[in-house]
């Protein structure tokens, strides 16, 4: 079966009461196909995959969809796989309102009575952290796999709807990628993203735009940060941003301090974490590409293409080709909180521990400004460019990236943060929109000049429809105002990346 990302809101195998739970913020897309799967009243085996990094909110989403649908929620844990059967008998039992635990004596046993559910509906069984059974359990997919064949061979109203979740991860990569045998038998696959950059000024409640752009470099898009990792605490203003940071990421007794590296630490296990901080820490400074960080770090190529190659299965790096460039491959942080922390943070942990965070703060200003600012807007105009943009393609899809061309001999290079071009299946394709963008810069005419000069060093067969735009969030000069009236330039502002396509 094919796998499905999104589907329409109702199912119609829904039973009353299925709607969205209130404290689910956002993820209607996700709850949609959720509940769509769940409910399908289709007999017959299907299988569903969740994926996503920690702190998504993948649990709060499974344990709602079980909740609504009475479905059958068990959470994996490091364990031996007698203890892991010992709590899924202990905790079917309460399902079912046994009077005793179940005992199995192996998984096969366990999944022949826990998939049998489906004979009374199609509810759900949902085993959330799968990675940490099958590290105990190395058997167990086949053994899955095993148990849904079988179940196909049933009589034909019995339903099973299995869904199995984990941590973006190269195990689950290996388990449900194209290769897999569990593959052909999945009719979802669901990555829960962090919020986008909207969609967090909205779970923040921020309504200054500036305000909210510099909230999200502190702490992204990920739903766990809003509550309990800051205790409720959202800076009053744009005059309180200073103190807010303050008083929560630089802040030891506060849970976002530490963050960063316990989500580092669960992402890559035993592996090689100096070397993984240390890369990260030459991206957070501005290094981009593989030789540029080997070099920062005075390592052999070898050692860092391995350290990037395990942040990226982990989802905490994103490669990207270069947008004039193809042959280069840059590299960016996906999570704010770790860009934060290897740029502002873990240079001066052990001052934060010694002494006030306010004077630690105000030496670290600067570097958050020309560091984590400049590049956390340049990284939210090209999400706008790709999410939220209207260069009427119609459904074609494009891709944005940094693009940089080298200069001819005496020249320096010439530099666009914002290059997009078409998506051609796996292949980038024609150039749509070649763009400046500036945090904290006003823009003038040289600037549109300076686009110009790159449109003129590229070949004209590539440029003969492209849109140059200025991203920026200081204002842009009157004579810019008048050109973009002609149509020579579009101007796209914090208004526009917010509220506007």
């Amino acid at each position: 079966m094919n796998a499905m990302h999104v589907q329409q809101w109702n199912s119609p195998g829904a039973p009353e009461g299925t709607s969205r739970p209130e404290r689910l913020f956002d993820r209607e897309g996700e709850w949609a196909a959720l509940l769509s799967f769940a409910c399908d009243p289709h007999p017959g085996a299907d299988l569903g995959v969740v994926m996503g990094r920690h702190r998504q909110g993948k649990t709060l989403l499974l344990e709602a969809l079980a909740g609504a649908t009475g479905g059958f929620y068990f959470c994996g844990q490091q364990a031996t796989e007698s203890e892991a059967l010992q709590r899924m008998g202990e905790e079917y039992a309460r399902y079912r309102r046994a009077s005793r635990p179940f005992c199995w004596h192996d998984w096969k046993e366990c999944l022949d009575a826990v998939l049998a559910a489906g004979d009374d509906g199609p509810a759900p069984v949902v085993i959330d952290s799968f990675p940490d059974l099958v590290e105990a359990s190395p058997a167990l997919p086949s053994i899955i796999y095993g148990a849904l064949r079988h179940f196909e061979r049933t009589p034909l109203d019995r339903r099973v709807r299995l869904l199995l979740a984990g941590e973006t991860a190269p195990v689950m990569t290996r388990l449900f990628g194209s290769a897999s045998p569990l593959r052909a038998r999945t009719g979802l696959i669901l990555d829960v993203q962090p919020l986008d950059f909207r969609e967090a000024a909205r779970l923040w409640g921020i309504d200054d735009l500036g305000l909210a752009f510099l909230v999200h470099n502190v702490v992204g898009g990920t739903p766990a940060y809003r509550h309990d990792y800051v205790d409720d605490d959202v800076p009053a203003g744009r005059k309180d941003f200073d103190a807010w940071v303050c008083r929560t990421v630089l802040n030891p007794r506060v849970p976002l301090f530490h963050e960063a590296r316990h989500l580092l630490d669960e992402a890559i296990g035993p592996w090689n974490r100096g070397v993984c901080h240390s890369v990260l820490a030459a991206l957070a400074r501005g290094c981009t590409t593989h030789g540029e960080i080997a070099t920062l770090l005075g390592q052999q190529l070898t050692d860092t293409s391995r350290a990037l190659t395990v942040l990226r299965d982990r989802g905490l790096l994103r490669s990207q080709p270069d947008g004039l460039q193809p042959g280069t491959t840059r590299h960016h942080i996906t999570d704010s909180l770790l860009a934060f922390e290897h740029a502002v943070v873990r240079p001066r942990r052990a001052a934060l521990e010694q002494a006030d965070a306010r004077t630690v703060w105000e030496e670290a200003r600067p570097a958050f400004d020309s560091l984590i600012a400049v590049r956390g807007f340049t990284q939210i105009c090209r999400d706008w460019a790709v999410s939220f943009a209207d260069w009427g393609l119609g459904t074609q899809q494009v891709a944005a990236s940094r693009g940089t061309l080298s200069g001819p001999s005496g020249e320096g290079g010439l530099d666009a943060e914002v290059v997009v071009r078409r998506v051609n299946g796996s292949r980038t394709g024609p150039l749509v929109s070649l763009g400046l963008a500036r945090w904290s810069t006003g823009m003038d005419l040289h600037h549109l000049q300076y686009l110009r000069r790159i449109l003129d060093r590229l070949d004209p067969r590539d440029t003969g429809s492209v849109r140059l735009a200025l991203y920026g969030a200081s204002g842009f000069s009157p004579a810019l105002h008048f050109a973009q009236a002609r149509g020579d330039v579009m101007l796209v502002d914090l208004e526009r990346l917010y509220r506007g396509a």
